[in-house]
């Protein structure tokens, strides 16, 4: 069963979506908020599998709320809205999908449809060796196999984790945690890793903060977490 949270501010068209989700048989719905605050609270102590959740809501839209969350551990999001030029908006921010209200019932189940293969899809990460001597990529209709050697680094962003190596940049499956403790990658930001030996600069920025340029010429974030870490390794004050 998926578990789901509804966020909506509309309290009649909550209690519909709410209805139409349990009718499917394929969702339980943990609980529902009227507001992006409650929403975030929610979020992280029920830890659903996917929000459905409204755009135009006061104080904080539904996209503002997006933002918000942690690329690496949020849920799925169907947006729901009664605006077209939103729902284009939506994708532009990566959802995984939109509905439009009122909710047609057809459309709601190609949805649930798309969540089903997607929370089915197993978790390879417990199988992998210690060290990963190749990292899957997929991308173009083709699996692309990198060494470590080959990679500068990596990120995560809404729509994944996202590898750059000296000749292209691919997506895996992989989480960043795993490439943390699988291959030579160091952490210097939430959402990034390096490898200790495409660093060719470490340009310090005010408030702690710094900015590494790799061996190719890209720029990447470190935070003030893991600037010291990053400092002590190469011996410096």
């Amino acid at each position: 069963m998926i578990k789901a949270l509804v966020i909506d501010d509309e309290r009649y068209a909550r209690e519909e979506l709410i209805d139409l989700l349990h009718d499917t048989g394929d969702i339980e719905v943990i609980g529902n908020c009227n507001n992006a605050i409650e929403g975030l609270k929610k979020i992280n102590a029920l830890k659903p599998d996917v929000i459905f959740l409204d755009i135009q809501m006061p104080q904080i839209t539904g996209i503002e709320m997006l933002s918000m969350l942690d690329p690496e551990t949020m849920p799925k999001v169907v947006f729901v809205t009664a605006y077209d030029e939103y729902a284009l908006k939506a994708f532009e921010d990566n959802a995984f999908d939109y509905l439009l209200k009122p909710i047609e019932v057809a459309r709601l189940n190609k949805t649930i449809h798309r969540l089903k293969r997607e929370c089915e899809a197993k978790d390879y990460s417990p199988l992998v060796a210690e060290m990963l001597e190749l990292i899957p990529c997929t991308g173009h209709n083709r699996i692309l196999l990198l060494r470590p050697t080959e990679i500068e680094l990596a990120f995560s962003d809404l729509s994944g984790v996202h590898i750059v190596s000296t000749e292209t940049t691919a997506t895996t499956q992989l989480t960043l945690k795993v490439l943390e403790e699988k291959t030579p990658l160091i952490r210097c930001h939430r959402q990034y890793l390096i490898h200790p030996q495409a660093i060719r600069e470490i340009k310090l920025l005010e408030n702690g903060l710094a900015e590494i340029t790799t061996l190719h010429g890209h720029q990447v974030p470190v935070s003030r977490r893991y600037l010291k870490e990053l400092k002590d390794r190469y011996g410096l004050s």
